[in-house]
């Protein structure tokens, strides 16, 4: 408790402070920084991740960051890092080691008018604290009557990384997907990173945003729009990373890297696979893959998570239940993880989840072209 109370503390002046704002003019020149030029706009999730929290930093005094080791030892994955010495120890939180009791600190704090954002080192760990995320931020808001927001971020590495055993391997976009009053996010490249962390930050409604262990260090092209400090992208709208005619694949996170290798062997095949990034799983963005099954008759949903009541189920639901039922030509297809507990020996873990030889092949079978 003593150890709660200390963390509360350092965050307590910050909400007495809320309308004590200096000018965002000041804010921004103080923590200017320094991007790429055009010819050189690249960047890799994790560094996207830390410019879109400091950028929100700057623009918005109530932003303030806690967890485990996110200050001092700059994040356990080093997202947070330089965010200590930029903003000072009141804005970047160091926790206990009590995921409920921190995410009760996050909400009570988005509920007295700031904007937390709350790291989990996994979000296997953030089950800890799953009534804190899904009675007390979920639903505040609508039980308000609309008159209390909960404007929190929670976030952190989500799903199977290498090596981390069953516990710590778990893909949490369906659980949090099925609750009404929860914003939940699963970006895959830098860009996606940044503009949806950005728009999450600003949002009035809890968001949970499920990032990737193994896509940290994965360097990705950047637009000029997206190096600008004012770059969101929309919750709940879905990208189409490439266009086809011939098979629709849709996917969310690591799981958009397998389908889009899986698109270039199919086109050495003469087959145009479309792949859709879903970037949001609740809201759910239904109308642009319909739009897609409409021009190629054919839907293979891959993720990383359980076959069973997943993300791939809901979206085969929705359009079973729409008017693009009509233009299928096969039966949709779903590629998951296994529905086993993720295995810890190596060998065996590799067999659980997707990879793009099986994309391949379910797209073919999709099309009737399996050997």
């Amino acid at each position: 408790m003593a150890a709660a109370r200390t963390a509360f503390s350092r965050v307590a002046p910050a909400i007495a402070n809320v309308r004590a704002r200096p000018s965002l003019a000041l804010k921004r020149a103080a923590f200017a920084r320094g991007y790429a030029t055009a010819s050189e706009n690249s960047m890799t999730v994790r560094d996207a991740l830390n410019v879109a929290m400091e950028e929100e930093m700057v623009r918005d005094e109530t932003v303030f960051v806690l967890g485990e080791e996110v200050a001092r030892y700059n994040g356990a994955y080093k997202v947070t890092k330089g965010l200590l010495d930029k903003f000072g120890e009141k804005r970047v939180v160091d926790t206990p080691i009590t995921e409920m009791g921190f995410a009760g600190i996050a909400v009570g704090a988005a509920l007295s008018g700031l904007r937390p954002i709350c790291e989990f080192m996994t979000f296997n760990f953030a089950m800890q604290a799953i009534d804190q995320i899904v009675n007390s931020a979920g639903k505040t808001y609508y039980m308000s009557g609309g008159n209390v927001p909960c404007p929190v971020v929670f976030r952190g590495p989500n799903g199977a990384a290498s090596g981390v055993g069953a516990q710590h391997s778990q893909d949490y976009a369906a659980w949090y997907g099925s609750i009404p009053g929860l914003k939940v996010v699963s970006p895959w490249s830098a860009e996606d990173c940044k503009g949806l962390l950005k728009a999450a930050i600003r949002d009035p409604n809890p968001v949970v945003f499920l990032e990737n262990e193994m896509m940290y260090g994965v360097t990705f092209p950047m637009s000029s729009e997206a190096m600008s400090d004012n770059f969101t992208i929309p919750i709940g709208k879905a990208k189409v990373e490439r266009e086809g005619t011939d098979v629709t694949i849709v996917a969310h996170s690591k799981m958009v890297t397998h389908s889009l290798e899986a698109a270039d062997i199919l086109a050495k095949e003469g087959i145009k696979a479309e792949v859709i990034n879903l970037r949001s799983i609740r809201p759910l963005d239904i109308d642009t893959i319909k739009e897609s099954v409409k021009k190629t008759n054919r839907l293979l949903i891959v993720e990383g998570g359980f076959p069973a009541f997943g993300v791939g189920s809901e979206i085969c639901a929705q359009i079973i239940e729409s008017e693009a039922f009509d233009y299928l030509d096969a039966p949709v297809e779903r590629v998951t993880g296994a529905d086993v507990p993720t295995p810890y020996a190596t060998n065996l873990e590799a067999l659980a989840f997707p990879d793009t030889p099986v994309i391949v092949k379910v797209a073919k079978r999709a099309l009737y072209r399996t050997n």
